[in-house]
């Protein structure tokens, strides 16, 4: 097992290019499986979960190729089982559910796995699917979801936290191959739903207002293959602009989409950096001593659960008392203890974390929890005085492309060893 070992105090300078998101490429890939014809998805990251996603494809009956950040696929037959030994380390696996149900009109999916952040149910996913006409059990550990036809249906897809990512993609992968028009309610607005939707109408679907309140889908007889981009990371371009602005001389993110992480620009520009902002790049710049601030984070355009973590690894050297709180997944601190063993001054009062800047951090051992949790302990190693080893960094290599890599061509002192 690795671990990543941080020499902290060496500044970051230069540029890099952001890879293709994770979170759009793992529901295109499993979108692959509606259609018989051969599908060519551009900029897959290299990350274990798209390992992982291709490897539940290939047991499906797919025929997979990748060379580099490009991924063929050819579902020509397809079954429609995903048994647990295969699925139990993604969470994103249930994604799997919705073409599967589409194109075979069955599916048996074993409950998935993932990072241990809180409960992350899928009961909304399933009440799509009998909205749609499928009967669904759960038993054994295996969700069932079988249906002769499915039909359209008006669907909501709020929950007590927000609306679902993966619900609405499930939601629209189904739908697409229904008879009649489905109606998403209250969906997830994310940019990787709309990548995920231009896609889908790509391969020959129908629909309309993704990225909105309300999608609207109508079902056609059958999908076609189709060649996509995968948009880039936002979450991976923003964890790497809280780098720039906690250890950086000036860090240019470049092959990003602004608009995607505005909400992470605006909160680094409250606490005081300079933010530049191009086409396809933004440039972060030290600007004096980083302010406080309070966070919330919320739904897509709102501050993303994704970058909490980060956030509090910046806000843990600002000036004055923070404060973050959580509303998507309320449990997500298990970065807290972790971080307070390199001197960081942090308490949980509820969803919220209230975080006392300190001047300095020190190095330590620490322990990864998830994924966004390691990343913020690697960011708080750049900061903090002296070494800093981070434990189960397996956590960090299934959402970033070569993290420790990037960071070194930024100046990084950084390396990965072989744990003991």
């Amino acid at each position: 097992m690795d671990k990543i070992r941080v020499h902290g105090g060496h500044p970051l300078s230069g540029s890099i290019k952001v890879s293709g998101s994770k979170n759009s490429s793992l529901p295109i890939l499993a979108a692959t499986l509606l259609t018989r014809e051969p599908c060519v998805v551009h900029g897959v990251p290299d990350l274990s979960d798209t390992h992982y996603m291709l490897q539940i494809l290939m047991h499906l009956g797919a025929q997979v190729e990748r060379a580099s950040g490009t991924v063929s696929v050819t579902a020509e037959k397809v079954h429609s089982v995903a048994p647990y030994d295969i699925v139990r380390k993604m969470r994103a696996s249930v994604c799997v559910l919705g073409p599967s149900l589409g194109r075979c009109k069955e599916a048996t999916v074993a409950l998935p796995g993932g990072c241990v952040i809180g409960d992350r149910p899928i009961d909304l996913h399933l009440k799509g699917f009998e909205a749609l006409g499928a009967a669904v059990r759960v038993e054994g550990g295996d969700i069932k979801v079988f249906a002769p036809k499915l039909k359209g249906a008006v669907i909501n897809m709020q929950g007590k936290f927000g609306p679902t990512v993966l619900g609405t993609d499930n939601i629209m992968m189904a739908a697409v191959l229904a008879d009649g028009v489905t109606v998403i309610e209250g969906p997830a607005q994310e940019p990787e739903v709309v990548d995920l939707a231009n896609f889908l109408n790509e391969m020959g679907a129908k629909i309309e207002g993704a990225g909105t309140r309300r999608i609207v889908i109508e079902g056609v007889p059958a999908l076609h293959g189709a060649e996509h981009w995968v948009i880039p990371d936002r979450i991976e371009a923003g964890t790497f602009l809280v780098a720039g602005a906690m250890a950086g001389e000036g860090v240019t993110v470049k092959r990003v989409e602004p608009e995607h992480v505005r909400a992470v620009t605006d909160a680094l520009a409250r606490c005081g950096y300079a933010v530049d902002i191009g086409d396809d790049s933004i440039t972060i710049l030290p600007n004096g001593e980083a302010t406080a601030q309070d966070l919330v984070t919320e739904p897509y355009p709102g501050f993303p659960t994704d970058m909490q973590a980060q956030m509090c690894a910046l806000l843990s050297t600002s000036r004055g008392t923070s404060s973050v709180t959580e509303n998507i997944f309320p449990r997500r601190y298990m970065h807290v203890a972790e971080l307070k063993r390199l001197g960081a001054k942090l308490r949980l009062e509820g969803a919220t974390a209230v975080i006392d800047g300190v001047d300095r951090l020190l190095g330590a051992p620490v322990m990864a929890s998830d994924l966004r949790a390691s990343a913020a302990l690697v960011l708080a190693g750049l900061k903090a005085d002296g070494t800093t080893e981070v434990s189960r960094v397996y956590h960090i290599d299934r959402g970033y492309e070569h993290l420790d890599e990037k960071l070194m061509e930024l100046g990084a002192h950084i390396e990965r060893v072989k744990e003991t």
